[in-house]
This record gives C-alpha cells, structure tokens and sequence, in this order.
C-alpha cells in the first residue's frame, strides 16, 4: 500500500513505521466517513484502550514496588484518561491526519477532545497488531514519558484533594453541576458550581472540558475553606 506524504510525517512523530499501513489508515477512518470497504476505528479504539491500560499498569508497578492499589489507581487513571489521550494527540499532529465526514470537519472535529482520545487509542490497537505488544509499548512509554514522571502531581488533582477533605469532614464527595453552557461543540464554555453538604458552594467558569472546569471549581472550593 503506498502511503502519503502526511500519514509517513505522522508516522514519523509517532515513532512506529508501520508494515501494514491499512492498520493506521483505519485507526484514522472515523465514522462520520466509513464505509463498507473502509471501516472505522470503533473496534481498535476498544483494544487499544486495553493495551494502554496494561502499559501503564506494569509501569506504574514498577515504578514504586512500596505503593499501594490505593495510591497507584489514581495515578493510573491520570495516565489513561481521555484528556491524556487527547493531548498526546495533539503533541503528535493526529488531528492533522483523521480522516473525518464533511459535518464533523465543519463543527471542529479535528480539535475534538473524545475524537482525538479516541483516535489515540485506536492508533495504538493499530500498531500492537502491526508489531506485537512490545513495539506498542516502546511507542506508549516515549509519548507518555513526561506524564509519567509527573503522575503523582497529577493524580492528586483538586478535585481528589476536595474530595477527601469533605469525606475526611463526614461530608459526602462533592456535587458538580454545570449552571451553564455555551459555545460550539469543538470549543465549549461552561459555569460550574460545586457544592458541599455543609451549603458551601463555589463557582467556576471558562473555555475546556467539563473535567478541567469542574478542577477550576474545585480549586475554588479549597482555597475558600483554606485547603
């Protein structure tokens, strides 16, 4: 199969010269655009959100022998959520390459946040069946290795902080509800408030993913109990 140009420059910042380069192309293909001779990536993004799992779980396990499943289970959702994945799509130009329907281009689709996490995993699933397990996870640990020595700043978000503060208090885990929304889908703003049972409350707002608005509101919430 010839390869173009930009699928060999997105090879390269990848880091995996595939042998069977229909692997990428349908790690790439999303369903907005499939066909039945060009099938969608539905099906590696499953496998390849387990080999990314599996790759950081034996990581992490090596990395600390004296951790706990406790300590080690938010570090590894850290590594494997999707915002992680997406920005390691970023960090690589993937959204250069996906190969999307003419209304998902329209509305964004190439700076997507679920489309690029995603398209990520199933790049992976890709190159696990072009290589084997160990090519995939060479690939993983290079593209994750900045996120990986910097886990546990990560994984101890505010919102994990808030969260044990309140239980540590006899609190139930803080309420998130989003107050309000707008903008378009590939560059949403949200308000959300988060809420503790003793009536406190505070509020966040901004452009991003629900998930990085509700750690600003978070944020909020401990710095006005003093946390």
């Amino acid at each position: 199969m010839k390869v173009a140009a930009e699928l060999q420059g997105f090879m390269t910042r990848l880091g995996h010269e595939f042998t069977r380069p229909e692997l990428l192309v349908q790690a790439l293909t999303h369903g907005s655009v499939s066909t039945p001779t060009r099938p969608h990536n539905q099906r590696l993004e499953f496998l390849g959100d387990r080999v990314l799992g599996l790759t950081m779980a034996e990581a992490l396990y090596a990395a600390d022998t004296d951790a706990s499943e406790g300590q080690l289970a938010p570090r590894y959702n850290a590594l494997v959520r999707g915002e992680t994945c997406a920005a390691i799509a970023r960090q690589i130009g993937l959204g250069d390459v996906l190969k999307l329907g003419r209304s998902e281009m329209v509305s964004g689709g190439r700076r997507k946040e679920a489309l690029l996490a995603d398209a990520m995993e199933a790049v992976l699933a890709a190159i696990y069946l072009d290589a084997g397990f160990e090519t995939a996870q060479r690939v993983i640990l290079t593209l994750w290795a900045d996120r990986l020595d910097s886990v546990e700043e990560d994984a101890r978000d505010a919102k994990t902080a808030l969260q044990e503060w309140a239980q540590a208090n006899g609190m139930t885990p803080p309420d998130y509800t989003v107050t309000n929304r707008k903008g378009p889908d590939h560059a949403p703003e949200f308000e959300i408030t988060v809420s503790l049972d003793n009536g406190r409350k505070a509020v966040a707002k901004g452009k991003g993913t629900k998930r990085s608005i509700e750690q600003k509101a978070a944020q909020a919430m401990l710095a006005e109990i003093g946390v």
